[in-house]
């Protein structure tokens, strides 16, 4: 990527604005009287511009799942050549047929470094997922990598939103309602079907993806917790309008059903002088996530580290929840400390942004930033023997967590692997023998 790049990028991050709320009705225009008042679609829009309907929901879902924005933009999306098939590169969707779920402990290393001139989208990799993009259920777990940002592309997912999760090098994000910065230790919210473009801050970028084909992520239901705690919904930033008039080629890639597409518009897609709407990307600063814990004994399920949750039809049982284990105190009296010993009914991808995770250092190749390990459904898993003998008997004092920043994908179906995911050089072999040495110590009364 060229230093010219980097500092347009640079600088068009130190004078973002946001609009806080998650899920308000936002609305912002980046030149006076470019939005309407009064009504959506006029017979002629302010300013000689398209009116156009983004639709993220059902015209007749209830009004709390409802989500849409208008777009008022420059040229309708309508107006583009057609579409044709484009290599997926390491890009994957479900339903995931290549490999068979897999009942075993697994543990990656951090994606290689990308050959040069690798960007965001043919940076993505795919690890594996579940469900059907067609029946719209399930998610798939990504990875990425790039060493360049998309200066004349621009992507968007039919298939489901994305949950961008950084962990090495910023990224200014070019949506159709405004940029959004991201640093490590953010999250970025891109709906279903909202165009963008990544751009690098810095020479190279990696980071984690969460696509859903389920119902849009929601901050989850605190219930006994009360009005307030985890995420708050004002710290999630919405971007502010900003348009690109440009009359020139850009390729526009688009997610399909699995499989990417690509056209060539004589102009830039991100056009958008005026929104307003529900359906908008967001980014949230993991950091401000309000932990909640136990003041006596044993600690909680991770459910109480949710951030975000895609609901299904049954009460409390996620297509998929993303979960941060964010920096807190630990002061839990006659309590093994770290996470218990454990089988799950739910499947579990975890990554690690920065630091070390509690429980996952040892083994050959470690648990370290960019890495990732699946457990799937019933697997059982938990401390190593290093950490489960040194917590077993530590003096318990008041104890402060913060050398990490590690996060969880967990999903009600199993994931299944991609063949490239099972045969890949960074898949970590031996990951089982982490558990090797938890050694008989029951005695029996005499």
């Amino acid at each position: 990527m060229s230093g010219t790049e980097t500092d347009r990028a640079r600088r068009t991050r130190t004078a973002l604005t946001y609009i806080s709320g998650f899920g308000n009705e936002h609305s912002s225009e980046a030149v006076p009287g470019a939005l309407p008042e009064g009504r959506n679609s006029p017979q002629r829009a302010p300013l000689g511009l398209y009116a156009e309907q983004l639709s993220g929901s059902a015209f007749t879902e209830p009004r709390h799942h409802n989500r849409r924005s208008w777009l008022y933009r420059i040229r309708p999306s309508a107006a583009h050549p057609p579409f044709s098939r484009t290599d997926n590169g390491h890009l994957r969707g479900a339903p995931f047929t290549d490999g068979a779920p897999d009942p075993n402990r697994l543990r990656w290393s951090p994606l290689p470094s990308p050959a040069p001139g690798t960007d965001f989208v043919a940076g993505l990799w795919t690890v594996g997922g579940n469900g059907d993009i067609q029946q719209r259920t399930g998610m798939a777990v990504h990875l990425y990598a790039a060493n360049t940002s998309m200066t004349d592309r621009v992507f968007s997912d039919s298939d489901g939103e994305l949950l961008i999760v950084p962990e090495r090098g910023g990224l200014l994000l070019r949506t159709e309602f405004g940029p959004l910065r991201a640093d490590p230790g953010h999250v970025v919210l891109v709906p279903r079907g909202v165009r963008f473009r990544v751009e690098l801050l810095e020479s190279a970028a990696r980071g984690y993806v969460c696509e859903n084909y389920g119902r849009p992520f929601a901050l989850p239901e605190l219930g006994p917790i009360g009005a307030n705690g985890l995420a708050h919904p004002r710290d999630f930033l919405a971007p502010t309008a900003a348009y690109e008039d440009r009359d020139e080629p850009v390729e526009v890639i688009n997610k399909f059903c699995g499989n990417l597409w690509t056209a060539t518009y004589d102009h830039s897609p991100l056009d958008v002088v005026a929104w307003h709407g529900t359906h908008v990307p967001y980014v949230y600063d993991l950091r401000r996530f309000n932990v909640l814990g136990s003041l006596s004994y044993d600690h909680p399920d991770p459910s109480i580290f949710t951030v975000l949750t895609s609901p299904s039809d049954t009460p409390g049982l996620a297509g998929v929840d993303f979960v941060v284990f964010a920096p807190r105190w630990l002061v839990g009296e006659d309590t093994f400390r770290p996470p218990y010993f454990h089988r799950n009914v739910m499947s579990e991808y975890m990554g690690l942004i920065e630091g070390a995770y509690d429980a996952k250092a040892a083994g050959p190749g470690g648990f370290v930033p960019g890495g990732g390990s699946l457990h799937n459904m019933m697997s059982a898993h938990g401390p190593d023997r290093e950490t489960f003998d040194k917590a077993s008997s530590v003096v318990l004092e008041p104890q402060r967590v913060d050398e990490g920043l590690a996060f969880m994908f967990e999903t009600r179906w199993p994931v299944t692997a991609t063949a490239q995911a099972l045969s890949a050089d960074h898949l970590q072999t031996g990951y089982d023998r982490v558990w090797e040495g938890l050694e008989r110590n029951f005695r029996p009364p005499s």
